[in-house]
């Protein structure tokens, strides 16, 4: 699943969404994704407690392996956070996608900011689905 140095590279070449397969907000993001999706080749989806998503977590930096949230590797790069959830748009159809600048705009930390507060209560807004059923291919 994963080789290379200091960038991360899945051996199958496309790029990764590491998601809590026991929140419901997770579910719900990756069948969102994965129904606007271009082309299902260019994205994998794993939970986060999956061997697959452990070995490529285990190989980013100290501080990103410590960040207990969505993951997506693209291009070799890892992104965490509101970084990755926003980058998901750049999967989708053309209308979605012209999206993204808009949303990228807001700083950082305010991006991550509102992030914290949903992942703080995702699990008391959304139910937990019985078992992971996003996509795993």
């Amino acid at each position: 699943m994963v080789s290379g140095g200091g960038k991360i590279e899945i051996t199958d070449g496309r790029d990764l969404l590491i998601l809590d397969g026991e929140c419901g907000l997770c579910h719900r993001l990756a069948n969102f994704v994965d129904r606007r999706i271009v082309d299902r080749r260019l994205l994998a989806f794993r939970a986060s407690d999956s061997e697959d998503a452990q070995l490529v977590i285990s190989k980013l930096p100290a501080a990103l392996r410590e960040a207990d949230t969505v993951y997506l590797v693209r291009n070799g790069k890892a992104y965490i956070r509101s970084a990755a959830a926003i980058r998901c748009l750049k999967y989708m159809r053309l209308h979605w996608r012209m999206i993204y600048p808009l949303v990228w705009i807001i700083p950082l930390p305010l991006r991550d900011f509102a992030y914290g507060i949903v992942a703080k209560y995702r699990h008391i807004i959304f139910r937990r689905p019985e078992k992971c059923t996003f996509r795993i291919d």
